[in-house]
């Protein structure tokens, strides 16, 4: 999300069990592994059909797959899809001999009345619109990072969250030049960027430099991706086209809070230009960590954000599996204030400025109505899709789309300031576990600031599941049991007090949102965690580390999108799988998204889906050889047990990994 600071933010050869053999295998052979050494553990959270009794999930922000391993080169053996693989661009970051497939589009609306979300009258660009600074620091200081103006004030502040190498980064990468202008740092090609990806770091900018946020809202989104099944393909069933990312970005932005559109309006005023179509080259080296990760332990190139648009929707899905809506504060689903409902219909005279949209305007929209502005062109393409997915919009019900402050505040009062959604009685993941007592946290950086200062910490509130939910924030036992801060995950790690089911998330310093952090930062954060979970020998032996973001941020991306219901999927996002049994730097393709977390917590501990309703439900999916990235059963979404291999003790015989951090041959630890 490009989010304005009302939200508290400042700032895995034996035995390959995969598919339908995992499903058939896992419950007969895991828990006999239990039963080997003794009978049904006591303590449920100890009850588990893998070798897995910690799962910690950590979020960072606004990255793309496309954007983070859009160069990446995996282990022989092994095949990804991405920028390099199409052949869209080469190792060194240049225009690859299939440049063409990622080329961006200007559009005319084919109703200049109407919320078209596969636009008619495109035509290519020539030259991308000049990339803006847009909110990135223009210079460094120690009253309002970031980033700081000396090393001692990051220290005080994160010196905790990170190893003392990477504090430095706190410290350098500001623009060195206005906000809202021109991104000059690319030199001579700031204004003749050719029509496609191009990489950030390769001229000017380098990777630890603060750079612009593209737009990330619900029905921009929706729109970027161009979806019409008359441009369906084997590969690309969805007919979602990608191709209009750069013209979004300029023609509406982050919306126009019911503004009308300025004067002399042009590709720059918006302040993102084609930001959007950038990214970073890990052969040039780019996200160094995460590649030594990735080279090492598992990721997916099919894991998707659950939403189209940002943070807010994004993250209630990781603990819900479902979208919240719009109540009396009692439950009951009521209308909202008619300037917060969206309206993406272009205001006349414009082309493509939304009516009502934006971070104080529009974020709900009824999606059972198909006569309300946006909801028929989505739900339309929909319908016209072979499977036909469900919209899975409740009757006169009216869904929170994008960013809004949860309903309750920290310390479990109702949040009563403007752009609040309502207290949510949608059920999550934390009511499943509770009910099961199995223990979970959810660990918030500056959570014991944000408290007592909500305004001043770097709290993402917005990015918290729970904190929407009526059940759980005013049970004042249950809150302070279950949300506590980053220092208490530490502690936790270290002395061997980790809850079965951890959630992560850093702070607005960290958290690699562009603009207000950088990712080498959230790269930074997510180092001291996988360093301590492995400093305890214990710990490390049954933990999976899911390593991923909230959201795409609008960034560009060519992968394969499945239209689940009408809230999403959204473009791919990195996932990195560290384990013990997820070793050898392979690339999974199952279709996954944020409700696959939740698919992995309840097939992992016996669990039943959240509600009847929520995407949990949904089966694992089927899918070709020769096209592995498409579900054949749509809409299905995988549980991510393909990211693993559990081997039975005794039979490690082979394919050997002894190439990581020295924890020896990939198989089944002692317990």
């Amino acid at each position: 999300m490009k989010r304005k600071r009302q939200f508290s933010m400042p700032l895995r050869h034996a035995a390959l069990l995969c598919g339908a053999a995992a499903l058939a295998i896992g419950s007969a052979v895991f828990p006999s592994l239990a039963e080997s050494q003794s009978q049904t553990p006591a303590d449920p959270s100890a009850n588990t059909v893998s070798p897995i009794k910690h799962v910690i999930v950590i979020v960072g922000e606004n990255r793309t797959f496309d954007h983070v391993f859009g160069a990446y080169q995996p282990r022989h053996g092994q095949t990804v899809s991405n920028l390099l693989s199409k052949g869209i661009i080469n190792a060194d970051g240049s225009a690859g001999p299939n440049f063409w497939l990622a080329a961006q589009n200007t559009a005319q609306a084919t109703n200049p009345s109407r919320f078209d979300l596969s636009p008619g009258s495109k035509k290519p660009y020539t030259n991308l619109p000049a990339p803006n600074t847009g909110g990135a620091p223009m210079a460094a200081s120690d009253t309002n990072p970031p980033p700081f103006a000396t090393l001692a004030a990051a220290t005080a502040a994160e010196g905790y969250a990170l190893e003392t190498p990477d504090i430095v980064h706190l410290t350098t990468g500001a623009t060195g030049l206005p906000k809202d202008s021109f991104d000059t740092r690319f030199g001579s090609n700031t204004h003749n960027l050719p029509n496609g990806p191009y990489q950030i770091s390769k001229v000017g900018p380098n990777y630890d430099q603060y750079m612009n946020s593209p737009v990330h809202r619900f029905y921009q989104n929706w729109q970027q991706a161009d979806c019409n099944v008359s441009d369906a393909t084997f590969d690309n069933p969805s007919g979602c086209k990608m191709d209009l990312f750069a013209w979004v970005e300029t023609s509406v932005g982050a919306g126009s809070d019911g503004k009308p559109q300025p004067a002399n309006f042009d590709d720059e005023t918006t302040h993102e230009g084609a930001t959007a179509l950038g990214f970073y080259n890990v052969n040039t080296g780019d996200m160094p960590y995460f590649t030594d990760l990735a080279r090492h332990y598992t990721i997916s190139d099919n894991y998707h954000q659950p939403v189209m648009g940002g943070t807010g929707a994004n993250s209630i899905m990781i603990g819900t599996a479902d979208a919240l809506y719009y109540t009396d504060g009692h439950g009951k689903a009521i209308t909202p204030p008619n300037d917060e409902i969206e309206n993406p219909h272009p205001v006349k005279g414009t082309n493509n400025w939304y009516t009502q949209d934006g971070y104080s305007g529009g974020t709900y929209s009824n999606c059972s109505e198909t006569s309300q502005p946006g909801v028929g062109a989505i739900r339309h393409y929909l319908d016209s899709l072979p499977y036909k997915p469900n919209a899975n919009c409740a009757a006169g019900t009216y869904y929170l789309l994008n960013n809004y402050n949860p309903g309750y505040n920290g310390d479990g009062t109702v949040n009563t300031s403007t752009s609040t959604i309502p207290p949510s009685p949608v059920k999550t993941i934390a009511d499943t576990l509770l009910a099961k007592n199995i223990s979970w946290k959810y660990y918030g950086e500056g959570w014991g600031t944000f408290i007592t200062s909500p305004l001043t910490s770097v709290y993402c509130n917005i990015c918290n599941p729970f904190l929407y939910e009526t059940a759980i924030m005013t049970n004042p036992t249950t809150v302070s049991q279950h949300l506590q801060d980053t220092p208490n995950l530490y502690s936790d790690i270290k002395n061997g007090t980790l809850p079965a089911v951890s959630f992560v998330k850093p702070g607005g310093l960290l958290d690699g949102h562009p603009s207000s952090s950088k990712f080498g930062l959230y790269e930074g954060f997510v180092h001291q965690i996988v360093d301590l979970v492995q400093a305890n020998p214990k710990l490390w032996a049954s933990t999976a580390i899911f390593i991923t973001t909230d959201e795409g941020g609008g960034y560009y991306d060519s992968g394969y999108i499945q239209p689940v219901d009408f809230f999403g999927d959204g473009p791919r996002i990195p996932l990195i799988v560290v384990s013990p049994y997820s070793r050898g730097g392979r690339v999974v393709h199952d279709y996954a998204d944020h409700v696959s977390l939740v698919k992995f917590i309840e097939r992992n501990w016996s669990l039943g889906p959240i509600t009847s309703r929520s995407r949990d439900n949904l089966p694992n999916p089927q899918q070709l050889p020769s096209n592995p990235y498409v579900p054949t059963n749509s809409p299905a979404l995988d549980d991510l047990f393909d990211a693993f291999r559990f081997v039975p003790p005794g039979h490690d015989k082979g394919d050997h990994d002894s190439d990581d951090h020295g924890n020896g041959p990939i198989g089944m630890p002692p317990f």
